[in-house]
């Protein structure tokens, strides 16, 4: 899914895209573009970067992953074993930021609860 660009072929998108919430395509794309970006950083795949990207965060307890097949299966097995630098979480946590919504502000607490559990580094 990138900018100006039609959805690939077989793309689960075309058939589910109507069941979700709505998402700002605005957004999307930002975030996209920084995953590229750390991919292009790290020598690893967007979806690699993704699946690390959640795994470090404090508030994501587990992460399941959708693979279709054997060669997507592997490719999100290899998002383990090493970790993004704080700028790479920083650049993805800037892109993804968003105000949250009634009733889950004020915004702060739930920032606190990030700098009370601090991602775990290693």
């Amino acid at each position: 899914v990138r900018r100006n660009t039609p959805l690939p072929e077989g793309s689960r998108l075309h058939e589910t895209a109507g069941f979700g919430p709505p998402v700002d395509d605005a957004r999307l794309y930002d975030v996209v573009d920084a995953l590229d970006a750390v991919a292009e950083e790290t020598g690893k795949t967007v979806p690699q970067i993704a699946l690390n990207w959640l795994l470090q965060r404090p508030t994501v307890s587990s992460v399941i992953i959708g693979a279709r097949n054997e060669a997507q299966l592997r490719q999100n097995l290899g998002a383990v074993g090493w970790a993004l630098t704080d700028a790479q979480v920083a650049k993805l946590d800037a892109a993804s930021a968003a105000q949250a919504p009634y009733p889950y502000f004020p915004y702060r607490r739930q920032q606190a609860f990030a700098q009370l559990n601090p991602p775990l580094r290693g």
